[in-house]
């Protein structure tokens, strides 16, 4: 996994935002939560964190987006740390399953067919085309196709072998156009989950959304 600061200016808080599959900072270098430093997450090709980062925050608020909502809950964040809320936006911690997450016939039809055109397809459905999907070209990650490929490769494997651990989600977003985790198989994950849900009407990646929950309460 790579961390990368966005806003670091020794705030006793630290909002940390675990990204979805194929981003880097760029795509949230705008974003500026509230009298708050700002880590973005990304790259699951690992899933290892140094957590000796952030242990001198007395505050940390996890925010997480796609399967950025499964790394978080892979990641093992330690149990002292002063995590104070833990919100989840369009993702799961079943990333590729025909109930809970992403259908199992499309995450390998996207791994299968990954390249520079599929790619930009990928991005049009996550944005829900348009003006966003022309605003999201402009902070888009800078990473190669073949990078990727092989962090979403290593996402279906890890999700396949590593066993599921507890994470105690406080609330989770489900967008009802979302076009990447189907609004139904998210609304039967955080049933089975036990987590209350907030619904709306947006697109997979919404910037107004991840606004609103870097800073929430």
């Amino acid at each position: 996994m790579k961390y990368k600061y966005v806003v670091k200016d020794n705030h006793p808080t630290l909002t940390l935002f675990f990204a979805g599959w194929g981003m880097d900072e760029h795509p949230f270098s705008e974003l500026r939560p509230i009298e708050s430093d700002f880590m973005v997450c990304y790259d699951y090709r690992s899933l290892e964190f140094d957590w000796s980062l952030v242990e001198n925050y007395t505050a940390i608020k996890v925010v997480a987006w796609s399967m950025g909502v499964w790394a978080a809950t892979q990641a093992g964040l330690p149990v002292d740390l002063p995590i104070v809320s833990r919100i989840a936006i369009n993702g799961t911690p079943w990333p590729v399953d025909n109930q809970y997450g992403i259908l199992q016939n499309i995450f390998e039809g996207t791994l299968a067919g990954l390249n520079e055109n599929t790619l930009r397809k990928f991005q049009l459905r996550m944005c829900g085309g348009g003006e966003a999907f022309r605003e999201f070209q402009q902070i888009a990650p800078q990473r190669t196709v073949d990078e990727l490929r092989t962090e979403l490769a290593t996402i279906g494997e890890l999700y396949q072998t590593l066993p599921e651990k507890d994470f105690a989600w406080d609330i989770a977003h489900a967008g009802q156009k979302d076009m990447i985790f189907p609004y139904a198989n998210q609304l039967a994950a955080w049933e089975k989950a036990g987590v209350k849900v907030s619904a709306g009407e947006d697109a997979h990646y919404d910037a107004s959304v991840f606004k609103h929950y870097l800073n929430a309460i």
